[in-house]
């Protein structure tokens, strides 16, 4: 089984070339809706975060208060410590995907993560692909998906690395700028 690192920045299609890839027989595995469920599902994370964050990090139902938990994270500067207690929980239940999916014989696992580069080149992989497109193009493709404003986009790609800068950790760079 290939394991296949897919990265990017928000818009470039990264998550479009996942699903393509899954229609070939690929089990794909989307970084960020693991880590929403493990926040949600996985005791030891719940802990974790209710004891760094406070208990208004989840509702009276259970569920993730995900507008507290982004301003607490964002707004007073405590990415890191919310990935510290997040990343470790995922980068585990990607360890267990890959070896289930050995077992079942799947031709490639890829791994669907915005900040699979963050820390350099991850071991484990058998490639890096990044998924690149333009501004313009990464700006229009998310205005359209999340009905929301061009400004707020740009702000959120400021904020992301500058994948540009990481193409020498890559295997493959898709300049995702064409049709389908």
């Amino acid at each position: 089984m290939k394991v296949i690192g897919l990265t990017g920045g928000i818009g470039s299609g990264k998550t479009t070339v996942a699903r393509e890839w899954e229609k070939q027989g690929a089990f794909v595995m989307m970084a960020d809706e693991i880590a929403k469920k493990l926040m949600t599902e996985n005791q030891e994370v719940r802990e974790a975060i209710r004891k760094t964050f406070g208990d208004e990090s989840y509702h009276e139902d259970g569920s993730l208060n995900r507008a507290w938990l982004s301003r607490e994270a964002f707004e007073h500067n405590r990415v890191k410590e919310l990935n510290a207690i997040v990343h470790p929980a995922v980068y585990a239940e990607t360890n267990r995907l890959i070896n289930l999916k050995k077992k079942e014989r799947v031709p490639a696992f890829v791994k669907e993560a915005a900040l699979l580069l963050q820390h350099g080149r991850p071991d484990g992989f058998d490639c890096i692909v990044i998924c690149e497109a333009p501004e313009p193009e990464r700006i229009k493709r998310v205005v359209e998906r999340d009905e929301t404003d061009a400004e707020k986009v740009r702000t959120r790609i400021q904020k992301q690395q500058d994948f540009s800068s990481l193409r020498d950790q890559a295997d493959y760079v898709l300049e995702n700028d064409g049709s389908l």
